[in-house]
């Protein structure tokens, strides 16, 4: 699967294999949404008592700063846009230059994996309950 390859790409800093990864997570629809549902399901686990302004800086901070060491490419506003999108507090209307779906794919996995990296559970666990949340969501509307 092309999210779980670019996860594990992430999660080993391996920017050989994360660029390819990200290329083709790139062209897969709703590959911003589900993975967005998976950043979503680990800030709640991560965070039971819910995120406040601080909690987010760090989980950005970690985030961009564990990822520079070998994927110089990174973006902190991606990485914002993504995690307030996950958080339900972003309106893409609302943003002058809102990332692309490329600049999502490129940068939804670093987040997955950073947010992975506090947890014991395994990727799959996530990505089925983000894929079950999409369907559910797309059944009601």
């Amino acid at each position: 699967m092309t999210a779980t390859e670019a996860v594990d790409a992430a999660r080993a800093r391996d920017a050989g294999a994360y660029r390819p990864a990200v290329e083709r997570l790139a062209t897969v629809d709703r590959a911003g949404l589900v993975l967005g549902g998976v950043v979503r399901l680990l800030l709640e686990e991560g965070h039971p008592d819910g995120l406040d302004g601080d909690d987010v800086r760090q989980v950005l901070e970690r985030c961009v700063r564990a990822a520079a060491t070998w994927w110089p490419e990174v973006d902190p506003h991606v990485l914002l846009v993504l995690l307030a999108g996950a958080l339900g507090v972003y309106d893409p209307g609302d943003d002058d230059d809102p990332p692309d779906p490329a600049a999502v794919a490129r940068h939804a996995p670093l987040l997955v994996a950073d947010l992975l990296a506090v947890t014991d559970r395994p990727f799959a666990d996530y990505l089925s309950a983000a894929f079950a949340e999409v369907a559910r969501t797309e059944l009601h509307d």
